[in-house]
């Protein structure tokens, strides 16, 4: 039988999580993970770029690890860990910081967007793609499922491994990024990218109350039949043949349709929210204290490896 080829994925710990990172990150791992070794982080480190705040990253951590449980993943199959557990992450970021050039940096699509949004243009933002990349590399990771907008990251992450290797000597995999494009992008309820940043989610774990009110707030376009935003998200949870005959019958009518599609998710999310109500902070913190010795083992092997033939280890 042929060995399985490793998986890496990481969920940021940022913020409620929301449709679009259910869509965008937990159902695409959740069904495609038992066919590789998975490995999936939490990016508690990540998230400090953006959020300030200690009691709300330790809430979000517990709330990610539910959320992948309740979505499906067995933590007994899948290696299940938080970044900051992990201390190699952070010093290969700084090696492979080592290896690139501000210039190079200064493309990311990402931060740029982040910036030109508002966000603070801290280093830890510009810096990103690097923790990015020694989250990856240090697992050889043979597949990384990202979003479309995360594609440069895993470019860059390649270019990183490859500027390391020239260097020192073939040390790491080259990862391949796995993108399944019909989900890669989830619309917010204004169209743009559903993102915590632009304040334009539908809570994933939320109430149905406060599903529907997020539904009833999406823009819409008076000058057509079908509302176009409404009908993007609405093909996430029904089949367009399934959907054809509603928006026939209610042209127009786009209250209606926001309704059926509040009701249409709140069906949907019904059993996936139960599951997460019925997990506990302490049963997430045994899981990720066992993730972490597991990914520790791994990562402390690489990083030996990449002190030698940089040098540091006397």
């Amino acid at each position: 039988m042929a060995e399985k080829k490793r998986l890496f994925t990481g969920l940021q710990s940022s913020g409620t999580l929301h449709i679009g990172n259910y869509f965008g990150a937990l159902k695409p791992f959740a069904d495609m993970c038992q066919e590789f070794e998975s490995f999936l982080m939490i990016a508690d480190y990540h998230s400090l770029t953006s959020l300030k705040d200690a009691t709300a990253v330790r809430a979000n951590t517990i709330e990610v690890v539910k959320a992948y449980i309740a979505a499906g993943i067995d933590p007994a199959q899948v290696v299940m860990f938080k970044q900051s557990d992990v201390a190699e992450h952070t010093e290969l970021a700084w090696v492979l910081e080592c290896q690139v050039t501000v210039p190079f940096l200064m493309q990311a699509h990402a931060y740029k967007d982040k910036v030109a949004k508002g966000l603070e243009a801290n280093a830890g933002l510009f810096n990103y793609p690097m923790l990015m990349a020694a989250d990856i590399l240090l697992y050889d990771a043979d597949v990384v499922p990202v979003g479309a907008d995360q594609r440069q990251h895993v470019e860059y992450t390649r270019e990183a491994a490859a500027k390391f290797n020239l260097s020192y000597g073939q040390t790491f995999k080259e990862p391949g990024e796995k993108i399944q494009e019909e989900v890669a992008i989830v619309p917010g309820i204004d169209g743009q990218k559903m993102s915590k940043s632009y304040k334009n989610t539908i809570p994933l774990f939320a109430g149905e109350e406060e599903t529907t009110k997020a539904v009833m707030s999406i823009v819409t376009d008076s000058s057509g039949e079908r509302p176009e935003n409404v009908y993007a998200i609405h093909k996430l949870f029904k089949t367009e043949a399934e959907l054809a005959p509603v928006y026939e019958a209610n042209k127009g009518q786009y209250k209606v349709l926001k309704e059926t599609l509040a009701a249409d998710i709140n069906a949907y999310l019904a059993p996936m929210r139960a599951k997460y109500a019925a997990l506990t902070d302490d049963e997430v913190k045994k899981v990720l204290a066992d993730g972490a010795q597991k990914a520790k083992a791994i990562a402390a092997a690489k990083m030996a490896d990449v002190r030698q033939k940089v040098g540091v280890s006397l």
